[in-house]
């Protein structure tokens, strides 16, 4: 899979070809890579696969989960004068993505990690990003919520619109889906979530409640349904989330994680 992507990556910049190569003499020379701000390094197994599809020797100075600082060399490239100035964009864009990601992400760990909850990502990852938008959030110190809908079964309100009887639904459906297969469902109120503990769920996302109500859904979880996971979403930010880690859930999710970070600046520089 990183192959392939790092592949049609490199492919969308390379187009017909290079046309430096046309007017330029090849040469052997190095280069690094170079932080120009601060964050959390992600992108290394993709950059080694760019590297190795290129013939291009690769030293690491950082490695995913690796904290740097503005000025610091993150890596260090020996090759082809051609073939590091063909790799050079698609490098920076995956590197500054990836990192971005991580960064963002380990802000919101951080500011939990004295809870005993997960951190989760959601589906709401760029078309055909996924699996590196996900990778990154790993590197981050998130963990990944489902990656498609053919590994978990995730009932939403536009689910629940058409099914009137949520228990016999599921019912049904665990007599034919994997053994394996876990059945979340999505709330927005007690009596929802009253429902769908008694329909026999996995687990129970809060959606867009607010941390008082999901302490009271906590609370009724832990005195009668204490196998349920509780899963917290919705409109949570920085600023917000250590009051739904107080809630008491299990996992808190957030597609800002992704979506709303920014690149790390990032540049490659030539050695003389």
């Amino acid at each position: 899979m990183i192959t392939s992507f790092v592949r049609e990556v490199l492919s969308e910049d390379l187009g017909r070809g290079d046309l430096f190569e046309r007017v330029a003499k090849d040469c052997e020379v190095s280069a690094k890579f170079l932080a120009k701000g601060k964050g959390i390094f992600s992108g290394e197994r993709y950059l080694k696969v760019l590297c190795e599809m290129r013939g291009i020797a690769l030293e690491l100075c950082k490695k995913d989960t690796d904290s740097f600082e503005r000025g610091e060399i993150l890596a260090k490239i020996t090759g082809s004068y051609i073939e590091i100035l063909k790799i050079e964009r698609t490098a920076l864009n995956m590197l500054q993505h990836s990192s971005g990601i991580a960064t963002h992400t380990h802000a919101y760990a951080q500011k939990i990690k004295d809870y005993s909850l997960k951190l989760l990502d959601t589906r709401k990852t760029r078309p055909l990003l996924r699996e590196f938008e996900k990778y990154s959030v790993r590197n981050g110190g998130g963990q990944n919520h489902r990656f498609g809908l053919d590994d978990a079964l995730m009932l939403k309100d536009t689910h629940l619109a058409h099914i009137n009887n949520l228990k016999e639904f599921i019912t049904q459906a665990r007599e034919k889906l994997p053994f394996t297969c876990r059945i979340e469902v999505e709330c927005e109120s007690m009596q929802e979530c009253k429902r769908a503990f008694e329909s026999g769920v996995d687990i129970v996302m809060c959606d867009n409640m607010p941390p008082s109500l999901i302490a009271e859904v906590v609370a009724l979880r832990n005195a009668s349904y204490p196998h349920i996971l509780l899963e917290a979403s919705g409109n949570i930010t920085l600023e917000n989330i250590i009051e739904y880690a107080k809630s008491g859930v299990d996992a808190i999710s957030s597609g800002s994680l992704i979506h709303q970070a920014t690149w790390v600046d990032m540049s490659l520089k030539m050695e003389r």
